[in-house]
């Protein structure tokens, strides 16, 4: 599959966050500002993009010859344990400014479930190396936008009055739900 159609893909037609919804629970509750929701978008989209190669290596040089491809949803998910903990601790060793922006949200990573699903697709599908990259990478950027896009219309909300059965869980549903029919508008142009 062409790079640049695999990104587009990943980020508009296959977007992680209103296609498979994967990595609702942050989805749901961060997304009250659009400020917060750049911040955990910018950190998904870095842990997600990095513990995709990892996986993938593990997987292809570790998992696949000694032949204990059973085991990796464990590997994966310690993988992405150890890799939000090592990026933890070396940006805040070596980048506090970094660290800082990133606040709260990094260690959050770990439970995300849209960081195991990208590196499960990426097995799945059979990605090289190159299109792992680019996949986790623009999988991070589609939940990014999807989250950003959410942020801003919640904080639009609190002009309005929505029904008392309409919460702030309630009404994010219906907007993830109107959103992923928009996006669902672009899957002529590209699919995964």
């Amino acid at each position: 599959m062409n790079i640049l159609l695999l990104l587009f893909a990943s980020i508009v037609t296959s977007n992680i966050a209103l296609t498979y919804f994967l990595g609702m629970c942050p989805f749901v509750t961060i997304s009250k500002n659009v400020k917060v929701a750049f911040g955990m978008g910018m950190a998904v989209t870095f842990v997600m993009t990095v513990t995709a190669m990892a996986n993938y290596l593990i997987n292809h040089y570790v998992l696949i010859p000694f032949g204990l491809q059973y085991l990796q949803f464990l590997v994966f998910i310690v993988t992405i344990a150890a890799l939000v903990q090592v990026i933890e601790i070396f940006l805040d060793r070596y980048s506090p400014a970094l660290y800082a922006a990133f606040g709260i949200f990094l260690p959050l990573i770990t439970v995300n479930c849209a960081i195991l699903g990208v590196s499960l697709f990426v097995m799945l599908r059979v990605y090289n190396f190159w299109q792992t990259v680019v996949f986790g990478f623009g999988s991070g950027v589609g939940w990014m936008l999807a989250i950003i896009a959410i942020g801003g219309l919640r904080k639009k909300l609190i002009f309005s009055d929505p029904p008392e059965n309409f919460t702030a869980p309630g009404i994010t549903a219906i907007l993830a739900g109107i959103m992923a029919l928009a996006f669902i508008g672009f899957t002529g142009m590209a699919s995964l």
